[in-house]
């Protein structure tokens, strides 16, 4: 069956049934050395997955615009749905338009480069059966994995990148072999188009609190050249795991950054302090630099750290509902920080003027400058600190007061 991608209409069914249909998707841009085995070995699985209790299968082939005979191939099985892009659009967009075109309850996808086993498909789907609304095959979790040594250090790259920033242990999120429910689609979206649809999905997934469970499968290593690119594509995967990231919870990067540059600020001033206890009322340009690092982490630090509490809730608000926030993925005091910048601001602008005011009253006892410059620069930066700290409180509340607002309105028109 051909059908055309700007025909397609996306089908949905009620969970819970008693029968369950698997539909698999299998992006091809010009895999004709391939499809045809990876289309029947999909095909041969159908009576292992009867025994885990899916009653029927549907293999949809998206022909990415490819040049060879591809679609020719894929097109001579009569059980399996063709659907072509005239020009390529990207692996995620075949993705895309196969879930689309799809009727099961249960979706799933490989390559069709041979190099993921459609035999994994009834324990991923097994689990999916259990409850599971995104089970994933891991290829750093088995062991026969003939995973390539440069694509086994941008997966370990990518998964401590993802655990780090969702708080949640992720072993494979670039994997391409995965079954999720038909009904959580919307909720992962948006996808992107390219290449990075693999990492961007588990980050979303564990963002948006669905429950993932990745399930060791084998991996072949590509006969023929690959389509990943380890520059440009391993870039791209960096860029979108942060950029999606900061779509959930800024908090956790930026906090984590402005977290980082005043320990590390505070280190450099505490050996300023030290070295002005031992009466070194000069400094050389290694320690005008240490200065100039010192001020320039300490005011950027309390920047990014209140910016990204300020973006978590501008998020909140964006999505209508409280979000999972904090830089440490769970509150470490019973009043979220936050609400203490006020008086934390006003701590640090008096300890700032008291700083200023010491320092003049000293200067007119006859104390040189040389003796008070650096209590001086620490006064201003800490007035500046503290200017910060009360105007991001102020901003926070006024998003607070506005993210429950709207919740409170949606909830009472839903009751109306």
């Amino acid at each position: 069956m051909v059908i055309s991608a700007t025909n397609v209409q996306e089908l949905s069914h009620p969970m819970g049934r008693s029968v369950w249909t698997l539909s698999v998707v299998i992006p091809a841009y010009n895999e004709e050395n391939g499809i045809g085995a990876i289309i029947e070995r999909v095909l041969a699985i159908k009576p292992d997955l009867a025994q885990v209790g899916i009653a029927d299968l549907e293999v949809i082939v998206v022909d990415d615009g490819s040049s060879d005979r591809t679609a020719e191939i894929a097109q001579a099985y009569p059980q399996v749905r063709l659907i072509r892009h005239e020009t390529n659009k990207g692996y995620g967009a075949a993705l895309k338009t196969g879930f689309r075109a799809a009727r099961g309850e249960l979706l799933g996808f490989l390559d069709a480069d041979g190099t993921y086993p459609p035999e994994s498909f009834p324990k991923l789907c097994a689990e999916a059966l259990q409850g599971a609304d995104l089970v994933v095959g891991s290829r750093r979790s088995g062991n026969d994995s003939e995973m390539p040594v440069v694509r086994r250090v941008g997966n370990f790259l990518w998964s401590h990148l993802v655990s780090l920033l969702s708080n949640y242990r992720v072993v494979d999120p670039a994997s391409g072999m995965r079954v999720f429910r038909s009904s959580v689609f919307q909720q992962l979206c948006p996808l992107p188009d390219g290449l990075n649809f693999t990492p961007v999905m588990s980050t979303r997934a564990v963002h948006e609190g669905l429950r993932m469970i990745e399930v060791p499968i084998s991996y072949e290593e590509r006969a023929g050249r690959s389509k990943l690119s380890v520059v440009r594509d391993g870039t791209r995967f960096l860029r979108t795991i942060i950029w999606t990231s900061l779509n959930y919870n800024p908090v956790r990067v930026l906090g984590g950054l402005g977290l980082g540059a005043l320990v590390l600020g505070g280190l450099v001033a505490l050996g300023l302090v030290i070295a002005r206890l031992r009466g070194i009322t000069t400094l050389g340009p290694w320690g005008v630099a240490a200065t100039f690092v010192a001020v320039v982490l300490g005011i950027a630090g309390v920047d990014l750290f209140a910016l990204g509490a300020t973006f978590n809730y501008l998020v909140s608000l964006f999505h209508s509902r409280p979000m999972r926030q904090g830089l440490f993925g769970r509150p470490l005091f019973r009043v979220p920080l936050d609400r203490h910048f006020w008086w934390f601001g006003g701590v640090a602008m008096l300890s700032g003027m008291g700083l200023g005011v010491g320092s003049l009253i000293l200067a007119l006892g006859g104390w040189p400058i040389e003796r008070l410059w650096l209590y001086l620069l620490a006064g201003v930066m800490w007035i500046l600190v503290g200017v910060q700290l009360v105007i991001f409180w102020v901003i926070m509340r006024v998003l607070e007061e506005l993210s429950q607002r709207s919740i409170l309105a949606q909830a009472d028109a839903g009751m109306s």
